[in-house]
């Protein structure tokens, strides 16, 4: 065996060994969730670099496992065709570079959620977030205690006020209270299944329960609070479901989506007063005021939008005129279906409820007729994704956007259409 040999078989084995796969998981969740304190501490040029390289070895060990990897329906149409629509925004967006920028991080996140999705089983991947999540609800409750008792001095570089000492609201290491709350409530689920799965020990897994629990209180969201509501409902839907009948199955599945669709449909509808409902700090005004003038803008470009950017620049117009609210500038339309509409006109709208409708429509269907327990985490992890996205828009970006693809993805897997010519659904192993 000649050199070139050696090195090419040493380079598989090491782009393709388990444990780099499981390192590679966990640091892009954590890119993810920690996208906002990476830069505020080493700047968005470090970021980039971070996410690049990230990328890079993420392609290589993608490459190295292409022989164990199904490519038969490897990214889900209707993703494809909200991709699709969202890069040729380019072509008429009123900010061709920020929209550039944006797309390059929605791409890059949609490939490390294509990575984790397709070369980890669900299993690991649940396992990976709650490693994630749980370090990152320490980490959050420390430097909260940190600022607000030890020091008892705001960190504004990682917008931490330091209000623990008050029982909160805290924002931990990513700046915002809601979203705080959302992965407070995507690590609950993920303990949850960690534990009824028996993948860590009981110790472990009360403790990060009781961890994500107090970390969703400490926030004071009520935004949060409304999504756990759900999630703990969804939780407990399924577990209903999962013990009914087939026979009777599919009767109660259709009238369970119909009245989600139902609720859904309602809760857009009187979204103003839900959230006036929910919100205790006065944030109200705000959202309603930025939600008229984005429906003023939207009239603007109705089909097509003004172009896709993902995350606001608060330093360009149109959004510069959005007011600002809490000593920030306007980062996003604080709802994902709105900002969508604003950035995608009704076309992007309608292929982002299409994904999100499938995605989620088949998860429930894999939780409801699998025996494994596991296949509920992307059923109820979409509900609290779906749901937040009414009052926040996270989902599109970061560490939303990753778990979205991941959840859209392994459903895909399983009940793609272009799947049925090949093979019958299988049990995936517990571990």
């Amino acid at each position: 065996m000649n050199s070139h040999a050696r090195l090419y078989g040493g380079l598989t084995a090491f782009f393709g060994s388990a444990r780099l796969s499981s390192a590679l998981t966990i640091t892009a969740i954590s890119t993810g969730v920690f996208a906002f304190a990476l830069n505020r501490t080493i700047g968005l040029p470090g970021l980039i670099a971070c996410f690049a390289t990230l990328i890079v070895f993420c392609a290589l060990s993608f490459l190295a496992h292409r022989n164990t990897i199904e490519f038969t329906g490897l990214v889900p149409i209707s993703l494809m065709v909200f991709l699709a629509w969202a890069c040729i925004s380019i072509f008429w967006s009123q900010y061709q570079w920020a929209t550039l920028g944006g797309l390059a991080s929605m791409l890059g996140f949609t490939f490390l959620g294509l990575y984790v999705a397709l070369v980890r089983d669900t299993i690991q991947i649940v396992r990976a977030y709650g490693d994630v999540l749980r370090f990152t609800i320490a980490a959050s409750l420390v430097i909260e205690v940190f600022s607000g008792i030890l020091i008892d001095t705001p960190i504004p570089f990682l917008s931490i006020a330091g209000n623990i000492s008050e029982l909160g609201p805290i924002s931990g290491l990513v700046g915002n209270r809601n979203e705080l709350g959302l992965l407070a409530v995507i690590g609950g689920i993920s303990f949850v299944v960690e534990w009824r799965t028996q993948s860590v020990t009981r110790g472990t897994a009360i403790a990060s329960i009781a961890g994500a629990a107090l970390t969703l209180a400490l926030t004071g969201s009520p935004i949060a609070w409304g999504t756990a509501l759900v999630a703990v409902s969804a939780t407990a839907i399924l577990y209903g479901v999962r013990r009914l009948a087939p026979v009777r199955r599919r009767f109660w599945q259709v009238a369970i989506l119909a009245g989600a669709a139902a609720a859904a449909a309602i809760a857009w509808s009187f979204r103003g007063p839900i959230v006036g409902a929910l919100n205790g700090t006065g944030e109200l005004e705000y959202r309603l005021n930025l939600w008229q003038r984005i429906s003023d803008l939207i009239q603007l470009h109705p089909v097509e939008g003004w172009g896709w950017i993902g995350q606001w620049n608060p330093h360009l117009a149109p959004f510069t005129l959005f007011p600002t609210s809490i000593a920030r500038p306007s980062t996003s339309a604080v709802n994902a279906y709105l900002d969508v509409w604003f950035q995608l006109g009704i076309v992007g709208l309608v292929a982002f409820v299409g994904v999100l409708g499938l995605a989620f429509v088949r998860s429930w269907m894999l939780a409801a007729r699998q025996r494994s327990v596991v296949y509920t985490w992307p059923a109820v992890v979409l509900a609290a994704l779906l749901v937040a996205s009414l009052a926040e828009s996270s989902i599109l970006i970061e560490f939303g956007w990753l778990t979205f693809v991941v959840c859209c993805v392994k459903a895909s897997q399983k009940l793609s259409w272009r799947k049925a010519f090949e093979r019958p659904l299988e049990q995936e192993p517990l571990s």
